[in-house]
C-alpha cells in the first residue's frame, strides 16, 4: 500500500495538501511541530481540522493514519523573528520580512524525513510554494530539492518530496481545494484553518478568520477575491 507523511500545520495550504495526499494514497499520515511559535492557534486547530475531515470525507477517513507533534524549540531559542518573538512585522534589511524563520523548513523537513524513515513511509507532502508567497528562500524549489538530495544521501533512502502547491497562486490552492473536496472542504478551510501570523481567530472574513493586515492574511485574502470572481 501507498503511504505519504504530510506536513500539517493546521493552515489554508497544509490542509490542502492533506486533501491533495488522500486523494493519491492509501494511507496517509500527519505531522506538525512545535517550534516555539509565538501563537498556538495553529496547533489548536490541527486536531479540530484532522476530527472534522474524517466525519465529512468518509471515503478519506479510513486513510487517515497516525498524527504526530514533534517539538522543535530551538527555532525558538535562536529567536529573531516575529513568528517567535514578540515583535512588530516589518521588512528585514536584507529584503525579507521578518517572520521569516531561517532554516525552518528546512528543518522541519528533516524531522519529517526521519519519522518517515521509521515508518516506512517513502513520501513526504509539503505546502511550500514560490508562487504567491512571502519571498522566504526556503521555500523555493531549487532549496526543497537540494534538501531531498542530502537527505537521502545521509539517509540511504529514496524519499520523495512533493510540494503540490508550489506553482500555484493563492486563487488556485482554493480552486484545488474544491476540486478535491467540493464546497464542504472549502468551507472546512474558511472556518477552521489558521494561516493569520497573528493567530487570529476574532475577526471573521469571508476567506477565513485574521487579522486582516499581516502578510498572510493579505495574500490569503486576495487570492480568495480572485478565486471567487467571475
Amino acid at each position: 500500500m501507498s503511504a505519504a507523511l504530510v506536513l500539517f500545520s493546521g493552515g489554508q495550504d497544509s490542509t490542502t495538501c492533506l486533501a491533495w495526499a488522500l486523494d493519491r494514497f492509501d494511507q496517509v499520515e500527519t505531522v506538525g511541530f512545535d517550534y516555539g511559535q509565538r501563537h498556538m492557534a495553529e496547533l489548536a486547530a490541527r486536531p479540530r481540522i484532522l476530527e472534522r475531515m474524517r466525519a465529512l470525507f468518509p471515503a478519506w477517513a479510513p486513510k487517515m493514519g497516525a498524527d504526530h507533534l514533534l517539538p522543535l524549540d530551538v527555532l525558538k531559542t535562536i529567536g529573531g523573528t516575529a513568528l517567535t518573538d514578540e515583535r512588530a512585522i516589518a521588512m528585514g534589511a536584507n529584503g525579507l520580512p521578518n517572520t521569516f524563520v531561517p532554516g525552518r523548513n528546512i528543518l522541519f523537513l528533516t524531522a519529517a524525513a526521519a519519522l518517515a524513515y521509521r515508518r516506512g513511509i517513502a513520501d513526504l507532502v509539503g505546502g511550500m510554494c514560490e508562487t504567491d508567497y512571502s519571498g522566504y528562500p526556503d521555500c523555493r524549489e531549487s532549496t526543497i530539492r537540494a534538501t531531498e538530495r542530502a537527505l537521502n544521501l545521509g539517509m540511504e533512502a529514496s524519499l520523495r518530496i512533493h510540494t503540490p502547491l508550489m506553482r500555484a497562486t493563492k486563487a488556485e490552492t482554493w480552486k484545488l481545494a474544491e476540486a478535491l473536496g467540493g464546497a464542504a472542504l472549502v468551507e472546512l478551510i474558511v472556518e477552521d484553518t489558521v494561516t493569520c501570523y497573528e493567530g487570529d481567530r476574532a475577526h471573521r472574513h469571508d476567506w477565513g478568520f485574521g487579522c486582516g493586515i499581516c502578510p498572510a492574511c493579505d495574500l490569503r485574502a486576495k487570492g480568495f477575491a480572485k478565486y471567487r470572481s467571475p
